[in-house]
């Protein structure tokens, strides 16, 4: 039996992607990110990590995904969850998660005192996100 199908990741050796492409045309700061994922080779399961400074948001943008469930695991800081209903803290050791279909918006507002550090799980990985625009009454 071999090996081939297990994958110990450092996860501070990964290279970030600051330029992962967001929905929005005119996105606000956009944390760094990378995808654990693919240094493991997993097709189903998206893992990613990412850094926000204050003012910053995790892509993608105000944004849903048609069936892509999608966790927010904080490890350091506030993540603030922006939804139609309400915003969510999420503190450390907290997660949110958000089913399919359901619009949300993952950010550091701009006066908070430390940035945050999230592990965000998705599955399945390849379902893009949908812009969401809250003042869409239609």
């Amino acid at each position: 039996m071999s090996n081939e199908s297990y994958h110990l990741v450092t996860v501070d050796d990964v290279e970030t992607e600051p330029d992962r492409p967001d929905i929005d045309p005119e996105p606000d700061p956009i944390a760094d990110s990378f995808s654990i994922s693919a240094e493991t080779g997993l097709e189903i399961l998206g893992l990613r990590t990412y850094a926000a400074e204050p003012g910053e948001q995790l892509p993608l943008a105000y944004h849903y995904h048609e069936t892509q469930e999608e966790a927010f695991y904080v490890l350091d800081g506030t993540l603030h969850v922006e939804t139609p209903e309400k915003e969510y803290v999420v503190r450390p050791g907290q997660l949110f998660a958000a089913e399919g279909g359901s619009p949300h918006r993952a950010h550091v507002p701009e006066g908070a005192g430390e940035p945050v550090r999230v592990l965000a799980i998705g599955a399945p990985s390849d379902d893009t996100g949908r812009v969401y625009d809250p003042d869409d009454d239609s």
